[in-house]
């Protein structure tokens, strides 16, 4: 797939169907960003609170469209060993020695060349440039506000251009221009020189029945009283004033986690044991069984 080749979906809706296959519901809203992002070829920058599915959406559009999924964990003082290349100085080292030991044993003088592509490793960025295809690579940029202001200057020519520089070789440019996906939670605000580079979609918190139909795809055994009790609790939890307000992953485990102790029915006793499956600070935790106690996320007679 090139600059020119079409998306692998016909519309939106293509892309929708694709991905409920392999279990992600996308609303119509992430689905027209995707869409286009395939189409234009140009990097997708996805917002949203912790738990909303930004990772998820990245894993299942790999899966759609049959390409390799590639992952740059970000996270403070990330540079460019990490992120793009380096070169591999033990296998290096290495080789010069043993071309000194052969000018050695013939009496003469040998030199070995250890700035080749030979001794290079691949991080995700140069790896999803150098990928051959036929179908894109997608690479996640995962959680890139938690990087610093130099680590997003060294983004900008493989945002732009789909290459990587390796001073020693010479650039790298996409025969088969690489599917790519940042992701922030806003811990800072990110440089608008990135921003231009990437189209832009805000994923919000799920209703509780969109939350329900995703949970029974991921917890598939899990009774259906006990979803909707648990996402109806996790939507009203949300409601209240809390540090880290409970995401999709986090309902998918407390369903997973009630499921295992048998519970088929949602009630205070068990809500009230697992809690830690679902929120995640003390404050919050404090938060929450106020307003459990106050009878206001838990409905019981449903």
């Amino acid at each position: 797939m090139t600059d020119t080749d079409p998306p692998p979906f016909a519309d939106r809706q293509g892309l929708i169907s694709g991905l409920a296959e392999v279990d992600y519901l996308a609303d119509d809203g992430l689905a027209t960003a995707l869409f286009i992002a395939m189409a234009i070829r140009q990097p997708l920058l996805l917002e949203g609170e912790p738990g909303v599915g930004k990772t998820e959406a990245a894993k299942a559009l790999a899966d759609v469209i049959g390409g390799p999924f590639l992952r740059l964990q970000c996270y403070e003082g990330i540079g460019a060993s990490e992120a793009i290349y380096e070169w591999n100085y033990a296998h290096q080292l290495l080789a010069i020695r043993s071309a000194e030991y052969d000018a050695t044993a013939v009496e003469g003088s040998a030199t070995t060349r250890v700035f080749t592509e030979e001794f290079l490793l691949d991080r995700p960025l140069l790896a999803a440039v150098r990928h051959p295809g036929p179908a894109a690579a997608v690479l996640l940029i995962d959680e890139v506000d938690r990087a610093d202001e130099q680590f997003e200057a060294m983004l900008f020519e493989f945002l732009g251009e789909s290459s990587i520089t390796v001073p020693e070789l010479g650039t790298f440019t996409a025969t088969v221009p690489p599917l790519v996906i940042l992701t922030s939670n806003r811990s800072r605000e990110l440089h608008d020189a990135l921003k231009r580079r990437c189209l832009y979609h805000w994923i919000d918190f799920p209703s509780p029945e969109r939350t329900a139909q995703i949970v029974r795809r991921r917890v598939v055994d899990a009774a259906e009283p006990l979803v909707d009790a648990a996402t109806a609790f996790v939507g009203r939890a949300r409601s209240l004033d809390l540090d880290k307000p409970p995401g999709v992953a986090e309902a998918i485990d407390w369903v997973g986690a009630l499921h295992a102790l048998g519970v088929s029915r949602l009630n205070s006793a068990d809500a009230a044991a697992t809690l830690g499956s679902v929120i995640k600070t003390p404050d919050d935790l404090a938060a929450v069984r106020d307003a459990m106690a106050a009878g206001e996320l838990l409905d019981e007679s449903a």
